[in-house]
């Protein structure tokens, strides 16, 4: 900690029954000659008297809890005659805290959940998130949009039940911009208004990535109407998924056969080849060879996402047309219904397929939005015990918002 000639470290005092090291430090008279005046910026500033003395949590001595003692000087400004008490040039964002302890503390926070590093410090985890939230919202306030022209919006589910925020993201800086409480058409609105309070436009905006959901595509009309609009292939390929999942529960349901099969077999279908276990897969070994639709549908699933691979707009049109056709054939030709959610889900494709194209034709990767989800689960691990947004919120633009923390800026 450089105190420069303003400052001087009088005396350091360890007390052996408190286990505390104290560090004293007054003020020197060069002070006065580099004081401004916080009221009207005169450098006419003397001494005045000293306010009571105050204490701060430092960095800890060869693993012994130190504090910074002082009675902080007065300043009497002979421009305006105001007096007023000196800021510590130690002193963090928190009262009571220095700026070298808070560094610490925030290193600590984006490791793991706030209870833990409270701890670790000895230090209750609502002053420490007192002290994340005065830096996430200074640094934030400060952030500046100017550049944001690829935004991507997700949903994230705080809790049980239908408790979401809207996550909206710069696809290119990869980096988290904006959380909103719901999830319905009224959050694009809110996300116009803070645009335009961090130097950002809507009219900037030209590729915007969501799901599928009529309320963000209302919004994205209402709002960003020169924006073109990409469906994300993470919410694509998760519909149908989805659809698999509901054929499976279909096939079981009615077939007795099918059933015995098909019993605690859920992950391998909502997986992809790669990322099965040793168990997993010697499951699928057993299975590959019965005539099981939901196998069928599960094939239908990984070709949905090798159309992907294609180079070119064209060629991703020709794959997805296929595939759909492919789809509604097979359902078609089974006499019972059980393709009936991938024929849906083709028919889903179909709806959005201009949207899908857009990846191409754009230029646009949504990778970023495709590990939000991991993301949103690191957040509420750090938050655990504390479900307001507000706690999420200050989380999420903590560990993902790239923000400049700690910030000191004034």
């Amino acid at each position: 900690m450089a105190l420069g000639d303003a400052w001087q470290v009088t005396q350091m005092n360890y007390h052996e029954k408190e286990q505390l090291m104290e560090i004293r430090v007054t003020d020197m008279p060069a002070l006065w000659r580099q004081e401004k005046c916080p009221h009207c910026g005169c450098q006419t500033v003397r001494g005045y008297d000293h306010a009571p003395e105050r204490r701060w949590r430092h960095l800890n001595v060869c693993q012994i809890q130190a504090e910074i003692v002082c009675a902080l000087p007065r300043g009497e400004c002979l421009g305006c005659a105001k007096v007023y008490t000196v800021r510590a040039p130690w002193e963090g964002r928190s009262r009571g805290l220095t700026q070298e302890f808070e560094a610490f503390a925030l290193t600590l926070m984006r490791e793991m959940p706030v209870k833990k590093a409270g701890e670790i410090l000895g230090e209750t985890d609502q002053k420490l998130w007192r002290m994340l939230f005065a830096h996430v919202d200074a640094a934030w306030k400060d952030l500046s949009w100017e550049n944001v022209v690829w935004v991507g919006a997700d949903e994230m589910n705080r809790k049980k039940g239908h408790n979401y925020l809207t996550v909206f993201v710069d696809l290119q800086a990869k980096r988290v911009l904006l959380a909103v409480e719901g999830k319905d058409a009224s959050v694009w609105e809110r996300f116009t208004e803070e645009l335009g309070k961090h130097n950002g436009h809507p009219q900037a905006i030209t590729q915007i990535a969501i799901d599928m959901s009529p309320a963000y595509k209302k919004g994205v009309r209402e709002h960003f109407g020169n924006a073109t609009v990409v469906f994300d292939k993470f919410h694509v390929v998760s519909q149908v998924v989805q659809a698999v999942d509901e054929v499976r529960r279909l096939e079981a349901r009615t077939d007795s056969q099918a059933r015995s099969e098909l019993t605690r077999t859920s992950w391998l279908w909502r997986k992809n080849p790669e990322t099965w276990t040793a168990k997993e897969g010697d499951r699928w070994t057993q299975l590959k060879d019965k005539p099981l639709v939901t196998g069928l549908a599960y094939a239908m699933r990984l070709q949905l996402q090798r159309a992907y691979d294609a180079p070119t707009a064209a060629q991703a049109r020709a794959r997805f047309e296929a595939w759909c056709h492919w789809v509604r054939t097979e359902a078609a030709a089974l006499a019972v219904g059980w393709l009936e959610p991938m024929r849906k889900a083709a028919d889903m494709v179909e709806r959005h397929l201009d949207g899908i194209l857009a990846h191409w034709q754009q230029g646009l990767t949504t990778a970023f939005m495709e590990g939000l989800n991991s993301l949103f689960s690191a957040v509420k691990r750090r938050a655990r015990g504390y479900r307001s947004s507000e706690y999420q919120t200050a989380m999420l633009y903590f560990v993902a918002g790239k923000l400049e923390i700690p910030y000191y800026a004034k």
